[in-house]
């Protein structure tokens, strides 16, 4: 918090003894230029926020370039940004617990881009738990996309942004209708809302939790579930270790590949000018390769 010296001149002096703890500087919270002042929780909001917003905005993202981002810590300056922020882009249902906290304290507008959604609900040791990976699904991402232009009153780019979303729509609808199989084989539960899109059958090594540890019971049932259903590619992603899914691929005799969640860029991917679209277009072209799509 900014604390404000009124002068008797009615002269407006900012102190920034306590900013300087939160903040990068006095003024940090506020956009440069008069911009608006967007803090997102992690890549995919980020990217939203900057294609919508355009020139008029200064996104900041809560997530570092190769970070996972579930279970990332906020520094005091992320939480004093957040709080001042113009507009907070967040997700809730425990995507980010360390965000969800200092959200409460934010005094912009707090969008809470899974709001409304009809989230698909986890199941056995994840019963309560919700998945919130709808940006991997272009159609639920360009509602999610709708609502950042709302909050950021910015029609015009909004649609330009929908459009490309529908038009990633049609290239994996095209793509994904004739193949040789179905099911495919990620290292973690984030892609059921792809899947139920274009017909596919997700099969999890572990749940929508990326953390969580399969037993070994349930990793020998993967193995030879891969095996007899002749999985040729077993797929792992880039933010978290891959041992889980290269120990079915090698024990089952099958490929492992990278299948990404989009959850963030690394910063090889950020210098290579690497965007939500490029990953979904080489998702979609292993997908396709997997599952022996013509």
């Amino acid at each position: 918090m900014v604390t404000v010296i009124v002068t008797a001149a009615m002269r407006i002096v900012p102190v920034c003894l306590l900013a300087a703890l939160l903040l990068t500087g006095c003024g940090a919270a506020s956009g440069a230029k008069g911009k608006t002042s967007v803090v997102a929780a992690f890549y995919p909001l980020a990217f939203a926020a900057e294609q919508v917003g355009g020139t008029r905005v200064e996104v900041t993202n809560l997530t570092p370039p190769g970070a996972e981002p579930h279970d990332i810590e906020l520094t005091p300056g992320d939480v004093g940004r957040l709080q001042q922020a113009d507009v907070v882009l967040y997700l809730s249902h425990s995507f980010q617990p360390a965000v969800e906290q200092a959200v409460a304290g934010a005094h912009g507008k707090r969008v809470d881009v899974l709001a409304g959604l009809g989230l698909r609900k986890g199941v056995g040791d994840e019963a309560g738990k919700s998945d919130p990976h709808v940006w991997l699904d272009p159609v639920l991402f360009a509602r999610v996309v709708r609502r950042i232009g709302d909050a950021l009153g910015e029609p015009a780019h909004t649609k330009l942004l929908v459009a490309r979303l529908q038009a990633l729509d049609r290239d994996y609808r095209r793509g994904l209708t004739h193949c040789a199989r179905r099911d495919f084989v990620t290292s973690h539960a984030a892609f059921a809302y792809l899947a139920r899109r274009y017909g596919l059958h997700q099969i999890p090594i572990t749940g929508i939790d990326p953390e969580s540890e399969p037993s070994p019971q349930r990793l020998q049932r993967l193995i030879s579930l891969v095996r007899r259903e002749h999985v040729t590619t077993v797929f792992f992603e880039r933010l978290v270790a891959p041992r889980l899914a290269e120990t079915v691929a090698r024990d089952a005799g099958a490929r492992a590949a990278v299948l990404d969640p989009i959850e963030g860029l690394t910063a090889s991917e950020q210098a290579r000018g690497y965007s939500y679209f490029t990953l979904m277009g080489d998702n979609l072209r292993q997908l396709r390769s997997a599952l022996g799509c013509r």
